[in-house]
């Protein structure tokens, strides 16, 4: 009979699909597609300063022009989420890789500040609307797969961003940057059309047996205040990753009096500790649990952010700045994961504007604390915020049982 049943379930194409190659397939398709997001965005960023002098703009005029990436992300996130529930997290997240290799080729393309705010919303629009197609892509393996692989996918991410940094560095020095940038177009729409196959191919996966239905994101005030909870976790962790990339350099040069040899490295530690801290992301929930994984977290990042932002010595300033990465590394993935099996795509998108919203706030308040303090107490805050992001994650343990806790 249970042989019988499975047949069944075969020909009625309500099998259960928790393991086997159609997932290894998309689990590959997906972290490819988290590679490639920071691979392109981490080659833009590397040129800013070329294309600040290409257009001839002003800091305060590139200022307000970088936030054409951040209004089109933000403006996006929600929009997103929806059209994920209309056609799928598979499509979306293929358009909008698709998009953003399009896109980054513009910013050198302009010459003024006022067209490049108006490319970089598109591009910020491409960025946006595919951290949340793709999470939610995520989440929706992770379901099936019934195993806490989110941290993996974030990993591919950061690993990808390190490669489109270091690339970028390598090239900066022998290629304008409309050629550098023109050239990573064909390579992320080669890996959009290879993964995107895969993603087209496959329909999105269901944790489901022959005899029950798959289970479906919950709906009310109560998981739409929790979405809120760890989206606001998620702000946390992105407010020190924005502060970090933005000030760790100049806490060395301006507080320490470091040479701008060491200066120019005090991000890599920090970003370096995350990737690797991602990668022994899954083995971390299925030890420990995502609730003690984000108050550990949390609490392991306020330390070694105390210990970047105080200690007088550069080489304990680095140390903590990667204890630091240590700690935040898996609590935005677990948030994005967690909204997202609470609500589906559009608890992705709250959480990721959340997040988003996070890293936008990070370096402005960083800046007006150390106007204020000092920049050693201002990037203390980046402490607190954790300790936060523990505190909250400990106060609804019980709010939203889950298997992995």
């Amino acid at each position: 009979m249970p042989t019988l049943n499975k047949i069944r379930a075969v020909l009625n194409g309500t099998a259960p699909h928790l393991s086997g190659t159609p997932l290894t397939a998309l689990r590959t398709a997906i972290t490819a597609f988290f590679a490639v997001d920071g691979f392109v965005f981490a080659g833009w960023v590397v040129r800013i300063p070329a294309i600040k002098a290409q257009v001839g703009a002003s800091s305060g005029a590139l200022g307000l022009a970088l936030l054409g990436v951040s209004a089109g992300a933000v403006a996006t996130m929600v929009i997103t989420g929806r059209l994920c529930h209309r056609f799928g997290s598979h499509p979306v997240t293929v358009g909008c890789a698709a998009l953003l290799a399009l896109s980054v080729a513009l910013p050198p393309l302009t010459h003024s500040a006022l067209a490049l705010g108006l490319v970089l919303l598109v591009f910020g629009a491409a960025y946006g609307g595919l951290n949340v197609a793709m999470n939610s892509a995520a989440v929706e393996l992770v379901r099936a797969l019934r195993r806490p692989v989110m941290p993996g996918f974030h990993a591919a991410f950061s690993f990808g961003g390190l490669v489109g940094a270091g690339l970028g560095g390598l090239l900066a020095p022998h290629l304008s940057p409309t050629r550098h940038l023109l050239l990573l177009t064909p390579l992320a729409l080669l890996v959009t059309a290879v993964a995107g196959r895969t993603l087209l191919r496959h329909p999105t996966p269901h944790a489901q047996t022959a005899h029950s239905a798959p289970a479906r994101p919950r709906s009310g005030s109560g998981a739409r205040w929790l979405v809120a909870v760890f989206g606001l976790i998620a702000l946390c962790t992105a407010y020190g990753e924005g502060a970090l990339a933005d000030w760790s350099a100049l806490h060395l040069t301006q507080d320490l009096g470091s040479g701008p040899g060491l200066a120019a490295a005090a991000y890599a530690p920090f970003a370096l500790a995350m990737a690797v801290g991602r990668l022994s992301g899954t083995a971390l929930l299925e030890r420990f649990g995502q609730t003690r994984t984000l108050v550990l977290g949390g609490l392991t990042a306020a330390s070694g952010m105390l210990l970047g932002a105080l200690a007088p010595l550069p080489w304990l300033v680095l140390t903590g700045f990667a204890v630091t990465g240590l700690g935040l590394a898996n609590i935005f993935p677990v948030a994005i994961a967690r909204a997202g099996a609470l609500a589906g795509p559009g608890g992705v998108a709250a959480a990721s504007t959340f997040g988003y919203g996070g890293m936008l706030l990070g370096p402005p308040s960083i800046g007006f604390l150390a106007e204020a303090m000092g920049l050693p107490l201002a990037l203390t805050t980046v402490a607190l915020l954790a300790a936060v992001a523990a505190l909250i994650a400990f106060a609804v343990r019980n709010a939203e049982p889950c298997p992995a806790d």
